[in-house]
């Protein structure tokens, strides 16, 4: 039987220019290519779960426009229930801005629309499924479903902003990168849950207060585009440790599909799906 995994969070539609370099402050960096994917934290957690084996629902919201449909084409292609995922009059479709130089690098600025006016009182019923959550919708949205998650609860802390200490105490398991973690501190190590800390190619670390549970690195690849790469290690962690999976291969499992992300182009169009990452395991 499947993990059934709802993702509570954000749908953007990403523009994406692919330069040499990344530019200086007031700099203009010229000679790029423009691609639009589907993006935002919470829809690409939602379609790597999904192409991971997970049945899940995402409760999200989008503009009244035309990049609404596109934002979530992807996810409707891939079977991702919909049905909590609604258009807001009068607000536009949230917009990611990325610039990507060819190491695989980026810079990205985010227009939130749609996602910024998503209230406490736009969330549905969240039953017992297991809950995903990052900080692209407002944090009182963020806190509301956390109180009301009956079953496991990761939140990724991205990007970093204050949230009440009842986010962090409930939490089966917080995922941050080594910036989000030393904006949270010591606060990371006094909570109940799980923390895994990600150090993008030098692998990631999984704690339990302040013990180390498990550590791994991710197999070496060619980087094209590393957007995407970390929500695609948030679903592929919390799958794996709902599948039973001990720590250690849990955050092996993870490290793979990360990395294997950060190998083609796009936040969505990247996410791999369970047999390459088993192979590559």
């Amino acid at each position: 039987m499947s993990v059934r995994i709802t993702v509570v969070g954000s749908v953007n539609l990403d523009f994406v220019a692919t330069g040499p370099r990344l530019p200086a402050p007031g700099e203009t960096v010229t000679g790029a290519a423009l691609a639009r994917h589907p993006g935002g934290k919470g829809a690409n957690q939602a379609l790597a779960a999904r192409r991971l084996g997970a049945e899940v629902k995402l409760v999200g919201r989008v503009g009244a426009d035309s990049m609404g449909d596109e934002a979530l084409s992807l996810l409707r292609l891939e079977g991702v229930d919909l049905s909590d995922c609604a258009a807001l009059a009068g607000e536009a479709t949230g917009v990611a801005l990325i610039a990507v130089d060819a190491r695989g690098e980026n810079q990205i600025v985010v227009a939130p629309g749609a996602n910024a006016a998503f209230a406490p009182s736009h969330l549905p019923d969240l039953g017992s499924d297991a809950l995903i959550l990052q900080l692209e919708l407002p944090i009182e949205t963020v806190a509301a479903a956390v109180g009301e998650a009956k079953g496991f609860v990761c939140v990724n802390l991205a990007p970093a902003s204050p949230v009440p200490a009842s986010v962090l105490e409930r939490a089966d398991l917080l995922i941050v990168n080594e910036t989000e973690a030393a904006f949270y501190g010591e606060a990371l190590h006094r909570v109940n849950g799980l923390v895994a800390v990600t150090r993008g190619a030098r692998g990631a670390a999984l704690y339990k207060g302040a013990v180390l549970l498990a550590e791994a690195a991710p197999p070496p690849v060619e980087a094209v585009d590393t957007v995407g790469a970390g929500d695609a290690f948030v679903a592929a962690l919390t799958l794996a440790l709902l599948e039973g999976r001990p720590p250690q291969d849990a955050l092996r499992f993870a490290c793979v599909t990360g990395a294997l992300t950060a190998t083609r182009a796009g936040a969505q169009p990247s996410l791999p799906r369970r047999a390459e990452v088993d192979a590559r395991l």
